[in-house]
């Protein structure tokens, strides 16, 4: 009986030993195992660095079409969304009262010119009067130094001489004067159609029509926008850039954007303006990107995406970006050297949108740099054991 007591306690001691056998090596290979780590090498790769700017579809020539004069609208011809040519007729303005102010200045002027007639005839008989009462001054003159006549008949045919010449000078007077007031007229019929053809409305230049902001019967003012237009050929993106990522941008770099209508389709641009004013609150500066070929359809005002191009290198030795970090003002990764890790100050360059860096100088050939998630790289330590994931 005392025998086998002694087996079952013997038996139940070995089941704790290597019940704490195995604990411990679960423990081991557990909580107490190194990290595991995923190796990366540096590769060489073709990096293009873009800049990303976040903005609004735009166009540099937006054109409010208004009218010089207060008036009715009478007619519409143009709607939202028509494309229209430079002189295309958009609407029409009521017009009856410039049009009896034209009549009326137009019947002034002709009116002028039968006046001008009459006083040019005026002149004629006048300028005719005066060579004969000339011819007669000279000729009583003659007869006056021989005695021939009184010299009352004398004086009388000068008098009538002076007075021809009078006449001849009131007419030429006259005949100035209807002149003046025809040109007066002249530019009171100028005025008076100029007032009409401000009734019609025209596009001032090639477009869209953005908005129509009248309708039919309504009332325009001078400079109330009747049509809002647009040219295609200025449509870009005004996108916002972070300033401390402008190195590299400028006028002429590529880029690519992405409206929100077509996320999938990115299209071809560049940069064609850079803001000389920062916002002071977001501290970004305000890029114009211009499509390479203008849109066919736009809507002003629509969210885009914009990653322009600011450097570019071809097969530089390159690092996944995750396996980069910052300890205090240096920048490095982590080494793994006979499974410990040791931290190896970088010099980073340009960085990809896939994600990868450049390596300027910090690291050999052969390098096996440790990448993990950002939680475990903040935990890890100069010389901490890892083993590389398989």
């Amino acid at each position: 009986m005392n025998l086998w007591k002694s087996v079952v306690r013997k038996k139940n001691y070995l089941i704790w030993l290597v019940a704490l056998v195995v604990f411990g090596v679960a423990l081991k290979m557990t909580l107490f195992a190194p990290t595991k780590v995923t190796v990366v090498t540096v590769e060489r790769r073709d990096l293009t660095e873009q800049v990303y700017g976040n903005g609004t579809v735009e166009a540099k020539v937006v054109v409010g079409v208004s009218s010089k004069i207060t008036g009715r609208i009478v007619e519409l011809y143009a709607d939202q969304g028509d494309r229209v040519k430079r002189g295309q007729l958009l609407a029409k303005l009521e017009n009856d009262d410039f049009r009896h102010q034209e009549q009326q200045a137009e019947a002034g002027l002709s009116r002028s010119a039968a006046i001008l007639r009459v006083e040019l005839a005026n002149l004629q008989k006048a300028r005719t009067n005066l060579v004969l009462a000339e011819k007669n001054a000279v000729r009583f003159k003659s007869l006056y130094a021989e005695n021939l006549v009184s010299t009352l008949e004398a004086e009388q045919y000068d008098t009538a001489c002076q007075v021809a010449r009078e006449e001849v000078a009131r007419s030429e007077a006259a005949v100035e004067a209807i002149k003046m007031e025809q040109q007066v007229g002249r530019a009171g019929v100028g005025f008076a159609r100029s007032k009409v053809a401000d009734t019609v409305i025209y596009a001032p230049q090639d477009g869209i029509i953005i908005t129509r902001d009248l309708e039919k019967g309504a009332t325009v003012s001078p400079g109330a926008s009747i049509f809002t237009l647009a040219d295609p050929r200025t449509v870009w993106v005004k996108a916002n850039v972070d300033e401390s990522k402008l190195r590299g941008v400028t006028v002429g770099k590529k880029a690519m954007i992405t409206l929100r209508s077509s996320q999938g389709e990115p299209l071809s641009g560049q940069v064609a303006r850079l803001g000389r004013q920062s916002d002071r609150v977001t501290e970004e500066l305000e890029v114009d990107v211009a499509f390479n070929v203008p849109l066919e359809n736009f809507r002003l005002g629509e969210q885009s995406d914009v990653y322009i191009v600011s450097d570019s290198k071809k097969k530089v030795p390159s690092l996944p970006s995750d396996t980069i970090i910052t300890k205090g003002t240096k920048r490095g990764v982590w080494v793994i050297k006979d499974s410990r890790l040791t931290f190896k100050e970088i010099t980073p360059g340009i960085e990809d949108r896939r994600s990868l860096t450049e390596i300027v100088s910090g690291l050999d050939a052969g390098d096996r740099v440790a990448a993990a998630s950002p939680a475990n790289l903040a935990k890890f330590k100069e010389g901490m054991k890892v083993r590389a994931a398989q």
